[in-house]
């Protein structure tokens, strides 16, 4: 099965400085892939540049960004348009800031069936109270004509997804679409997304600072660290046998990860800023395993099984090596 995205040695700089540099991601359809990694990690900055939504200063370059078998990098600003937001499309942080304050929630919803899916008159209300329905807003008639101001934070944050599905994307792009909201709320966004995804078949890039959460949902993680992807590998192999030492340390810091421990670890130092990167390996001032050899180059994101690409990590010395089955995955 071809990948739906494939993105090859994407980076973005910012005044010469770089936010994320070297990002090698693919999604298959249908597929949910998990992005993990502390605030400033590159994240969303990654996910912002296949959008199209990086602005200047910020220069933007990539070996490879194919959607479904289209190069966007070569795409027409009018062919791009009709993927991004249509076949392509994302659910922002904070809700409350992404919609429009001067218009209603169902004014929004509307103009983004006009646009991409060319519905009018009865048609297009008649859809708008559907999403409504479907993303699990009670009462739609009547919270149609609210403006997001009025409604809660998780009320507005189903009206951006309803947003983002109504024109049956193949994939989804989820940043962080549980912060700022309880508990609670958190876990109903979370199952609505998955719900979701199932149904429609759409493949999902779920953001997120939580591995934790991640894993409950994705099939596939890519851990990111001061702008790179240090490793990648299935759910299940990750937490069962982590290859890199940055991710062995957030599974480190999760409670349900280590029951009975007195307390949790903490990673020392600081996730190096963009005009301050050390030689070689960026995480290895904070490593408890660093060598000489790790300062000496930055190494490349690699195979640990020759042809399975989806168990790679981006360290001289992987950890758990004798863990891998030679057939892939964890023993």
């Amino acid at each position: 099965m071809n990948d739906l995205l494939t993105i090859r040695n994407l980076a973005v700089n910012f005044n010469g400085l770089p936010a994320v540099d070297r990002i090698n991601l693919s999604v298959a359809p249908g597929e949910v892939v998990g992005v993990v990694g502390e605030s400033g990690s590159g994240k969303s900055v990654t996910m912002m540049a296949l959008m199209g939504l990086v602005d200047a200063p910020g220069i933007v370059t990539a070996d490879e960004v194919s959607f479904d078998g289209i190069d966007l990098l070569k795409a027409s600003p009018r062919q791009r348009r009709r993927i991004v937001g249509k076949d392509i499309a994302m659910v922002f942080q904070d809700a409350l800031s992404s919609l429009n304050p001067s218009y209603t929630v169902g004014y929004q919803i509307r103009e983004v069936l006009k646009l991409h899916e060319g519905l009018r008159g009865d048609a297009l209300n008649k859809r708008a109270l559907e999403l409504l329905d479907q993303v699990g807003i009670p009462d739609a008639k009547n919270r149609i004509d609210t403006f997001p101001h009025q409604m809660s934070g998780g009320m507005n944050q189903r009206v951006m997804i309803a947003m983002a599905v109504a024109c049956n994307p193949k994939l989804l792009i989820a940043d962080e679409p549980t912060t700022a909201l309880d508990v609670t709320i958190q876990a109903q966004i979370m199952d609505l997304l998955v719900s979701l995804q199932k149904e429609r078949g759409m493949a999902l890039v779920l953001i997120s600072h939580d591995l934790a959460v991640v894993s409950e949902v994705a099939q596939r993680v890519a851990v990111m660290y001061a702008g790179e992807i240090i490793e990648t590998n299935r759910v299940p192999d990750i937490f069962a046998a982590p290859h890199h030492p940055y991710t062995e340390a957030l599974l480190a810091a999760i409670p349900e990860h280590n029951v009975g421990a007195e307390r949790l670890a903490a990673l020392p130092g600081m996730v190096p800023g963009r005009d301050d990167r050390p030689s070689g390996c960026l995480f290895a001032p904070r490593c408890k395993y660093v060598v000489e050899a790790c300062h000496a180059a930055r190494p490349a994101l690699a195979e640990l099984v020759p042809g399975d690409a989806a168990m790679r990590a981006r360290c001289i010395k992987p950890l758990n090596l004798q863990a891998i089955d030679p057939s892939g995955g964890a023993r």
